[in-house]
Formats: C-alpha cells, sequence, structure tokens
C-alpha cells in the first residue's frame, strides 16, 4: 500500500464518515478501484483507523455542545452514561447476533470464516447502501411539531438496537441510521447528532482492539520471530491523521443541512451510490 493510496483512502474516509452515506463502502469502493483487496486484516485495520482519526474531530467538534447537554451537572452526567451504556449494551447484542447469523448462513455452520470475508461484497453493500437511503428518506421528510429535547430510555434502546444491525453491514450508515431512528421517534436533530457521536466514541475503542489482536494474529510468525511491529501500523497511522483533517471539514458540512432540514438529501444520494455499487458488482468487482 502506497503513501498515494493511503492518502487517497484517508481522504474518502474522512469526507464520508460523518455524513450519513456510509463512509466504510465509499473507501471499500474506492481500494478496490486501487485494486487492493479490503478483507485482509492490514486494509481493516486502516479502517478502524481511519475511523479513529475522525473519532478524534468527533471529541473536538461537539466538545462545547456535549458539555452544555450532558455534563452540566452530575444528575444529566449520570443519566446520559445509562443512556450511553444502554445504547452500547444493545448494539453489542443485536451486532454479535446479526454477525453470527450472517457468517453462519454465509460459510455454513462448521467453517471458521470471519465477517470481514465479506466485506469486500459490493452486492451486499449495495443493498445496504439501499435499505438506509430509503431510511434516510423517510425520516427527512418526516416532520415532527414538538420535537423532544432529550433522549430517553426508548430513543436510547432503539438507537443502539440499529447501531448493532450497521457493525457487519458496510454500507449500512451508522450515523444515517441512528440518527434516522432518533428523527423517527420524534427526537430534536441537534439533540440526536450529539448522543449519535457520542456513541461513536465509546465504540470505537474496542473496534480498534479487536481489529488490533486480528492483525497480529495474521503475523503472528513475523511477531513471534522478533520482527518489527511498527511497519505493521505505519500506513493506519497515517491514515488516522490524514481523516482527522477531512473529518472536521465534514461535520460542518452535516450540522449545516441537518440543521436546514436536507436531511433527506442523504438518502437521494444512497440510493444512487447503491445503485453504483451495483453496477459495478454486475461488472465482476
Amino acid at each position: 500500500m502506497t503513501i498515494l493510496q493511503i492518502l487517497i483512502l484517508a481522504a474518502v474516509q474522512g469526507a464520508a464518515e460523518l455524513l450519513p452515506v456510509s463512509s466504510s463502502a465509499h473507501v471499500i469502493v474506492a481500494a478496490k478501484l486501487m485494486g487492493l483487496d479490503p478483507t485482509t486484516p492490514e486494509m481493516t485495520m486502516l479502517l478502524v483507523m481511519l475511523h479513529t482519526g475522525t473519532m478524534f474531530a468527533v471529541i473536538l467538534f461537539f466538545w462545547k455542545g456535549w458539555k452544555e447537554s450532558f455534563f452540566s451537572s452530575s444528575k444529566r452526567f449520570k443519566k446520559f452514561c445509562g443512556r450511553i451504556f444502554i445504547a452500547t449494551l444493545l448494539t453489542g447484542v443485536v451486532g454479535l447476533g446479526v454477525k453470527g447469523v450472517i457468517e453462519r448462513v454465509a460459510f455454513g455452520k462448521g467453517a471458521r470464516a470471519e465477517i470481514e470475508m465479506l466485506f469486500g461484497n459490493l452486492g451486499l453493500i449495495s443493498l445496504s447502501l439501499a435499505v438506509v437511503g430509503v431510511l434516510i428518506i423517510c425520516a427527512g421528510l418526516k416532520r415532527v411539531r414538538f420535537p423532544k429535547q432529550e433522549v430517553g430510555m426508548a430513543e436510547a434502546c432503539g438507537i443502539g438496537a440499529v447501531q448493532g444491525l450497521c457493525l457487519p453491514l458496510r454500507g449500512f450508515s451508522r450515523s444515517g441510521a441512528t440518527i434516522s431512528t432518533g428523527l423517527l421517534m420524534g427526537m430534536a436533530k441537534e439533540r440526536l447528532e450529539e448522543f449519535s457521536f457520542a456513541l461513536a466514541v465509546v465504540l470505537t475503542p474496542p473496534v480498534i482492539a479487536r481489529e488490533v489482536l486480528r492483525l497480529m494474529k495474521a503475523h503472528a510468525v513475523s511477531v513471534a520471530a522478533g520482527g518489527p511491529l511498527l511497519h505493521l501500523f505505519v500506513p493506519s497511522l497515517c491514515g488516522m491523521v490524514l481523516s482527522f483533517v477531512s473529518g472536521l471539514l465534514a461535520l460542518r458540512w452535516l450540522s449545516s443541512w441537518l440543521e436546514k432540514g436536507r436531511w433527506h438529501y442523504f438518502g437521494y444520494y444512497c440510493l444512487a451510490a447503491s445503485a453504483i455499487v451495483f453496477t459495478l458488482y454486475r461488472m465482476g468487482m
């Protein structure tokens, strides 16, 4: 993987990660167009580290709003932590359940295979983009006269469960699905944006740990022989820095469109992207 390829993938990831258009789908398609295999441990590790770069962009961008909404008092902070905990717990339960079902259906009951092997399947990505596109359009066109200004337990459960569906499915935009779910449940857009990206910050560290272990396992022989480990992580670290910068720019755009009632436009984009990815799939990519 060259520096230019990392630069391109980081730019794509940073621009798309914080928009509800599935950054994973965009990065995977870009990787395939450059002749890279998105299912390898090196590529999935790079993807996770690109997510990490945008996670830091999220923290910087939302910190002021989080302090006002969630950290203004000990009572609000405890309530916020409870909602985040429940949502993350449901994410784990639903995500692992869906992952197990997909692996069993795709690879058979006794097969030793990981869901990452399906991350390059453009047919599945196209279908996921289409589904989340319809969800975003429905949520964007819904009008609520008096939106709820606080994420309740019901909203946290719904958002957490939907986020679990996003984990094993590339193309099913996490931010698009979670924010749209909240909008359909009558939540205020600003509170949803803050809560959705707070969930992303909590979710990122365990995902990083999983991919680090997967990468180390793939290079177990080299590691056991005392080979240098730094070269395994240099591409990912470079990509993380680049995605941080482009992520900040994308966040400003997302907030602007969400506040101006243009959320459903992202759904139309996802449907168009789904059609393009399906065309590439039919072409044998």
